[in-house]
């Protein structure tokens, strides 16, 4: 113990207080290495939408591991899983003819995304699209292209004011402040608009109603790139039988980004998904994209991802996160009338966030949460994250909720 560094910490804190080690998972619950219980408030980090302890997915994993582990995709090499994998996600995604580029995980997925937008321009014969556009609030994980992106301005403090030049962010909540930017800096400048559907570490925002067809349609108006950041909502967190939330909101996106559910967390695994037309120029022969990563399309994870589709499918895990939609609205939203609660923001997926009223109370209330048998997280400023499993029942929602009424009153 003592020299792990652990990641978005006080280390100090850490050392001083001792790390919460975690030794096994089942269902929606954790156990610490002294035996504790806890329900899994956040799925992990948004991922493990099947469930803690599914030897079905750590079976597929050791026999592909056993076969062939990994090797590299560069070129033309491939492995029949990855393949097949490819297949399927294409599949599920909004564009028919999709193409699929993994990844180690969503920080990797975003980067990829960005890289390809301006790449993409260049092949076009407009080189000068440059310009990636954020939002206040935003997450874009945390490689350079993901921090350079970050709406949270404590994750882009200490890196000096142009870590990636070409970047420009405007207000989450706001789809005429994209029309301003493209009207003040030209549209013969930006490459894309990247937007999560739901904000998720920023604080678990949901959108304005109608907000993300609108910048959706100034995007396709003035020939800007649509990037839909979907680590935290792809693969079945949106609900209502959706893979993406981009189907949900027929977003129809030039590029989305993916992780986390892809494997529920099994093995680190995400993915770059592209339209067609964005695809296109790297597809007809004679380019090369001088772009990837050693371990992206890992076999075993591939093999992870694999059977995490066929326990969602096999399951109704999709209609489950249906159900936890209504649930967590039903279950949470009464805590707002808690002094200490200044909202709560439910009812779009399997997402929920109880926005303290003293968001300097949040580690406390993590805290609290703990002694009282729940592992939690908090998000944004003062915004306790509630993203469960699927396999989380209607019972065991109203006891989280019931669980949460007590850390906060």
């Amino acid at each position: 113990m003592g020299s792990l560094w652990h990641g978005f910490a006080d280390m100090g804190a850490v050392t001083d207080n001792g790390p919460f080690v975690i030794t096994r998972g089942e269902g929606v619950r954790i156990y610490d290495d002294v035996g504790h219980e806890y329900l899994d408030a956040t799925a992990g980090l948004w991922f493990t939408n099947v469930g803690h302890g599914r030897r079905e997915i750590a079976e597929a994993v050791a026999g592909q591991l056993s076969s062939i582990a990994h090797f590299s995709n560069f070129g033309d090499y491939s492995n029949d899983t990855l393949e097949a994998l490819a297949e399927r996600v294409a599949a599920m995604a909004p564009a028919a003819g999709a193409k699929v580029m993994f990844t180690s995980g969503g920080s990797d997925a975003v980067d990829t995304a960005v890289k390809l937008a301006r790449r993409y321009w260049t092949e076009q014969g407009l080189p000068g699209k440059r310009i990636i556009v954020s939002r206040t609030k935003a997450y874009h994980g945390m490689h350079v292209g993901g921090t350079a992106l970050a709406g949270i301005p404590l994750n882009r403090e200490g890196y000096g004011p142009d870590f990636v030049p070409d970047t420009e962010r405007i207000d989450w909540d706001d789809a005429k402040a994209l029309l301003g930017l493209i009207e003040r800096v030209g549209a013969e400048n930006i490459a894309a608009f990247i937007a999560e559907p739901i904000i998720g570490a920023g604080g678990i925002y949901l959108p304005p109603e109608g907000y993300l067809r609108e910048v959706r349609d100034i995007c396709r108006d003035h020939d800007v790139l649509f990037i839909a950041d979907e680590v935290v909502t792809g693969y079945g967190r949106i609900g209502h039988r959706h893979w993406f939330a981009s189907t949900r909101f027929e977003l129809d996106p030039d590029i989305i980004t993916s992780a986390k559910g892809l494997t529920s967390g099994y093995v680190p695994m995400g993915a770059m998904i592209a339209a067609p037309h964005v695809a296109e120029p790297f597809f007809a022969g004679g380019t090369w994209w001088r772009h990837g990563y050693t371990y992206g399309g890992h076999a075993g994870a591939a093999a992870a991802a694999m059977a995490n589709f066929d326990i969602i499918e096999r399951e109704g895990l999709l209609d489950e996160a249906t159900r936890l939609e209504g649930d967590l609205q039903r279950a949470f939203a009464p805590l707002a009338d808690l002094d200490s609660v200044a909202e709560v923001r439910t009812g779009l997926g399997a997402v929920t966030a109880v926005q303290l009223a003293d968001p300097s109370d949040a580690p406390a209330a993590v805290l609290r949460l703990r002694t009282l048998g729940v592992a939690g997280r908090a998000a944004g400023l003062g915004a306790l994250q509630v993203s469960p499993s699927f396999v989380m029942t209607t019972d065991e929602v109203d006891t989280l909720a019931e669980r949460f009424a007590d850390a906060l009153g």
